[in-house]
């Protein structure tokens, strides 16, 4: 006698592993989405981007869930919604960066040359008439060397103070100074950039006189700015240091200050190189301080006590704001500016990943 087996009845199955969706089948859900948007365009007669957007997104959300909902039930159809949803609050947030890294590469490349990287603004009639006729004159060698001069200057300010202050925090601080350090840090940490700027320039001008204008001041200025952004991340990294291994160093009979040179910096080394990465690229764009602080200069200046000095950022904005005649080189060397900031923070931030990789202990590599 034999005997068949018959599939259990549909009501029975679990609702869980009742059907699945392909990735063929999500792709097709998201082309379908992208051409119901384009749609947009037919009904309104003209190319409108965020409509085309917008369109798309509602459509892939409600698509997702219907054709979730019908092939893999209730459960599975929320769960796809909601990682539809971030997925694309994700790609909105990052439009505008993707936008903005696209056009400053885009019209930055036009002079994006060895000219002006071995130029200044330092022009001879010569090299005026030439401009005029459309030659590729100027360059940003001296802002490039100012960026370097006074943001080094903030960073060497500003790295020991913030990271002695976070370890204090961290390890030693307890009662009201503690409070008020940091009290003091959360304030820092709102001021305006231009107040800044002020308040260097005021110290410098008590100290040195009137119409002081050096990269110095623009040094003091921006590690105003950058110090709470050290204080901050470093705390927060420090923090995260377990305790067993504070307590393991002390069992064995460690200092508390070798404790912290030789388990607590090492341990925390890679988030307080990014968190000092990410303080040089909040202050290296500064523009409003750096313009009531050190000025602008049209050759270079090597001495940051004495004499004006050019930065990334001042030169950018000058440069757009009066590009001079024919107005496109004064903007081509502007937009080539503002592609060598984005250089240089990109080539801080792969140098900080690099260094907390090698300079992290071993067993946690």
């Amino acid at each position: 006698m034999t005997s068949t087996l018959t599939p259990a009845p549909s009501s029975t199955r679990n609702s869980l592993t009742s059907g699945q969706l392909t990735r063929v089948q999500l792709g097709l859900i998201v082309v379908g989405a992208i051409l119901l948007g384009a749609l947009t365009w037919v009904f309104s007669g003209s190319v409108n981007w965020a409509r085309w957007i917008a369109a798309s997104i509602v459509a892939y959300v409600a698509a997702t869930y219907v054709i979730s909902r019908i092939v893999e039930g209730r459960r599975k159809a929320l769960d796809r919604v909601v990682v539809a949803v971030v997925t694309c609050a994700f790609l909105l947030v990052m439009l505008p960066l993707v936008s903005v890294i696209w056009t400053v590469i885009e019209r930055g490349s036009a002079r994006f040359d060895s000219t002006f990287f071995t130029g200044t603004m330092r022009l001879t009639p010569e090299d005026i008439a030439a401009q005029n006729e459309g030659a590729a004159v100027g360059g940003a060698y001296h802002a490039i060397v100012g960026t370097l001069i006074v943001t080094g200057i903030a960073t060497a300010f500003s790295v020991p103070f913030g990271l002695f202050t976070a370890i204090y925090l961290v390890e030693y601080g307890k009662g009201k100074l503690a409070r008020g350090i940091t009290s003091m840090v959360d304030v820092m940490t709102g001021i305006p950039s231009i107040v800044a700027g002020l308040f260097a320039y005021a110290l410098f001008e008590l100290v040195f006189g009137p119409g002081t204008r050096t990269g110095l001041a623009g040094g003091v200025a921006l590690t105003v700015l950058m110090t709470p952004v050290v204080v901050r991340s470093a705390e927060e990294m420090l923090r995260l240091v377990p305790n067993e291994l504070r307590e393991a160093s002390y069992a064995l009979g460690v200092p508390k200050w070798k404790t912290i040179v030789k388990v607590v910096l090492p341990t925390a080394i890679a988030g307080v190189l990014t968190g000092i990465t990410l303080a040089i690229a909040r202050v290296i764009g500064e523009t409003a301080p750096l313009l009531v602080t050190v000025g602008l200069a049209q050759d270079t200046n090597y001495n940051p006590l004495d004499g004006r000095m050019t930065t990334l950022p001042v030169y950018t904005y000058y440069q757009y704001v009066q590009p001079g005649i024919p107005p496109e080189a004064g903007q081509n060397r502007a937009w080539a500016a503002a592609l060598a900031l984005v250089v240089i923070v990109a080539v801080l931030f792969t140098t900080a990943r690099l260094l907390a990789k090698i300079l992290k202990p071993k067993g946690l590599r």
